[in-house]
C-alpha cells in the first residue's frame, strides 16, 4: 500500500507511523528522518538543504521532492510506504503524483488523523519541550490548517478521516479498519 499521512503537529501521525508501517510491512518514510540522514552521510542533496537549514530558511519544495523520490525508489518501498511530511502542499501532491506516475503506482490512500486543537495542546504540553507553549502551539496548529487545507481538498476522493482521539490501540484499529475497506 502507498499512504500519505495526513495530521496536525501532536496528531499522533509519528506513533500511528510506525505501528502501520509494522503491521502493513512498508517503510514509514518521514521528511523529518529524510533531512537527517541525507545530511548525515552528507549527500549531495544533504548539503544542499543543510544550506538552507542553517540559514533559518524553509528547505525548497525541490529539494525535498528530489530527496523523497530518491528514497521512494529504494528497493523496501517497491510494494509500499507510509509518507508522512510530504507532502504539505498541493504543489508538492502534484509533484509526488508525477513521480509515482512516472513509477507506474498510484497512491492507495490518503490518511487523515484529525485532532481537536484542545487536545493536541493537551498532548503536546504533556511532553514538556521547551519551545512548546500553549501560544506557539496553537500558531502550528493554524498554519497547519492553512497549508494543508487545500490537501485535503485536493485529495477528497482518496481521504480517509480518522477521529485521532482515544487510545494509541483505538485509532490504529480503525486505522487498519478504513483501509481495508
Amino acid at each position: 500500500m502507498r499512504i500519505v499521512l495526513l495530521g496536525a503537529p501532536g496528531a499522533g501521525k509519528g506513533t500511528q507511523a510506525a505501528i502501520l508501517s509494522e503491521k502493513l510491512s512498508i517503510p514509514h518514510i518521514s521528511t523529518g528522518d529524510l533531512f537527517r540522514a541525507n545530511i548525515g552521510e552528507g549527500t549531495p542533496l544533504g548539503l544542499e538543504a543543510k544550506e538552507y537549514i542553517d540559514a533559518g530558511k524553509l528547505v525548497p519544495t525541490d529539494v525535498t521532492a528530489r530527496m523523497v523520490e530518491a528514497r521512494l525508489a529504494e528497493a523496501d518501498a517497491a510494494e509500499g510506504f507510509l509518507l508522512d511530511g510530504f507532502p504539505r502542499t498541493v504543489e508538492q501532491a502534484e509533484l509526488l503524483d508525477a513521480m509515482l506516475t512516472k513509477a507506474g503506482a498510484k497512491l492507495d490512500a490518503v490518511v487523515e488523523f484529525r485532532v481537536s486543537e484542545d487536545v493536541v495542546v493537551e498532548r503536546m504540553l504533556a511532553r514538556g519541550r521547551a519551545d512548546d507553549n500553549e501560544e506557539t502551539i496553537r500558531t502550528r496548529l493554524a498554519v497547519y490548517r492553512d497549508e494543508t487545507s487545500p490537501l485535503i481538498t485536493h485529495y477528497a476522493d482518496q481521504l480517509i478521516t480518522i477521529v485521532a482521539e482515544g487510545s494509541v490501540e483505538e485509532i490504529n484499529a480503525a486505522t487498519m479498519d478504513a483501509l481495508q475497506k
